[in-house]
């Protein structure tokens, strides 16, 4: 399985391991779409490879947590060597990063509506979507978010 967020689209697709697509629907973005998140409440969906680090049910139905910040966000966003050397630990034993420094997280694939650029910087799906993405999802799928 992997996940392909295309932002300029407004568009998600999920592929099995055959490449065949599995899933194809419209998305909402951030409040500030255009560009790579780079701090807590820019209001920008990230952009870069990520991995489904969390699943639960949230405020906006079932909800996949995405490994937002990467050592990649990490090194461009000025992190410190201690913030860099935790996220780096977390994306090799495939666990969730750590959320709540300076470069945000919480970034979710998540239920609400797709109708208009909504979130803080989460990927924001139709619930019927959400449901079933969540339903085929397992943890630690790819994720790649394009501009």
């Amino acid at each position: 399985m992997r996940i392909l967020v295309e932002k300029a689209a407004r568009r998600l697709t999920l592929m099995d391991g055959a490449g065949d697509t599995l899933l194809s629907c419209r998305i909402a973005l951030g409040s500030s779409p255009i560009g790579p998140k780079n701090r807590e409440g820019d209001g920008k969906t990230p952009e870069g490879g990520y991995f489904i680090c969390l699943k639960k049910l949230g405020k906006y139905g079932p909800s996949l947590g995405l490994s937002y910040p990467n050592a990649w966000d990490a090194l461009r966003n000025g992190a410190d060597e201690a913030l860099l050397r935790l996220i780096r630990q977390r994306e090799e034993s495939k666990e969730r990063p750590p959320w709540g420094s300076p470069l945000g997280g919480e970034i979710y694939v998540h239920g609400g509506g797709a109708d208009r650029d909504w979130t803080a910087g989460c990927i924001a799906l139709s619930d019927a979507d959400a449901k079933r993405l969540y339903d085929l999802t397992p943890l630690g799928t790819p994720v790649t978010i394009l501009p």
